[in-house]
């Protein structure tokens, strides 16, 4: 893997994305999921194109449909309505949705947990409300996923405390990229890169050249703080940039939580361990995305030390001094100033 990443690319400018004008390139971008998803994909026959891109962005809404929070009928606002309850019989998609999540709570000592949904359901970024102190401390104890008894065999979900509810957005965007890369591969599809939001996977490279993937500047959107090539791969970004407004104190609150405090994961400025960006980079969505957010919570080192321990993983993050960071797999120095 690290003969791809050679000639990663440190830049700060403008990386200059263009749709490429041969007839055998096709393109689409939607707003599904909350996001913006895109995809780029070769094909001779421009009506399979389109026809492999209207399932694609059908895929995306139907996992949408399924798994929004924020849809009363979805199956995951069913389950925040009832499993508290009692056992809720959960579909196989979900099922391995939760269990893959509840395998990284474990696996990152509780830094990535959906129950985070439980005080991030108070938060509205777009009006800038957030949980206030006495909310947060009577809700922290119901934000953990321990509460969450997943039995694999008869597909059900139960909440051991009354008032979790679980969020799926720190992993369902990966998966539904998975699932997009499914459809394109079984179609004979050789090139092609879907992305949602900071959740991107790429099949083959494009034409003869890797795929230029850019990461974006946590603090100018404008700029790209590293251009990386990559083929057949995926890569999350985590940032505090996505979602996130600025409070009377002008302390930046995101969505990125911690499990631990039950508020955004801190990012105070001048914190040599604290992150304000971090891209995963391995084979599936799957796991980079829930991959991205626990590294963004445990911060630089603790996150670095667990994609090291990984085989197939690599990660680019940006401390909270704008600093560039690698790890070890990447034959590159192990820092870089991320400053414009």
């Amino acid at each position: 893997m690290t003969r791809v990443f050679q000639y990663l690319l440190l830049c700060c400018a403008l990386l200059p994305y263009a749709t490429p004008s041969l007839a055998e390139w096709h393109y689409e971008k939607q707003a599904i999921m909350g996001t913006e998803v895109s995809v780029q994909l070769w094909h001779e026959d421009s009506q399979q194109a389109e026809q492999l891109i209207d399932q694609v962005m059908a895929e995306f809404r139907r996992l949408d449909d399924e798994l929004s929070p924020f849809k009363p009928t979805s199956e995951l606002s069913r389950v925040n309505r009832e499993a508290a309850k009692g056992p809720v019989k959960i579909s196989a998609e979900l099922t391995a949705l939760i269990d893959k999540s509840l395998w990284y709570s474990d696996l990152t000592g509780g830094a990535f947990d959906i129950s985070f949904a439980t005080l991030g359901k108070h938060y509205d970024f777009r009006n800038k409300q957030r949980a206030d102190e006495q909310l947060t401390e009577s809700l922290l104890e119901a934000l953990n996923y321990r509460h969450l008894h997943l039995d694999k065999n008869t597909h059900t979900l139960r909440f051991g405390h009354e008032k979790t509810k679980i969020d799926l957005g720190g992993i369902a965007k990966g998966y539904a990229v998975d699932r997009a890369v499914a459809i394109l591969k079984a179609a004979g599809v050789c090139c092609a890169s879907v992305s949602a939001g900071g959740d991107s996977r790429m099949i083959g490279d494009k034409r003869g050249r890797p795929w230029l993937v850019g990461i974006r500047h946590p603090r100018d959107k404008s700029k790209n703080a590293a251009v990386i090539p990559l083929t057949d791969t995926a890569i999350s970004t985590s940032g505090d940039y996505e979602r996130y407004f600025i409070d009377d104190s002008n302390t930046r609150v995101h969505h990125i939580f911690n499990p631990a405090t039950g508020k955004p994961a801190d990012t105070t400025a001048g914190s040599s361990d604290k992150l304000i960006s971090v891209s995963i980079i391995g084979p599936r969505g799957f796991d980079t995305d829930p991959l991205s957010t626990s590294v963004f919570v445990l911060g630089k080192e603790k996150g670095l030390a667990l994609i090291d321990r990984l085989p197939g993983f690599e990660a680019v993050v940006i401390d909270s001094n704008r600093r560039l960071y690698f790890s070890r797999g990447l034959d590159n120095p192990q820092s870089a100033n991320a400053n414009p």
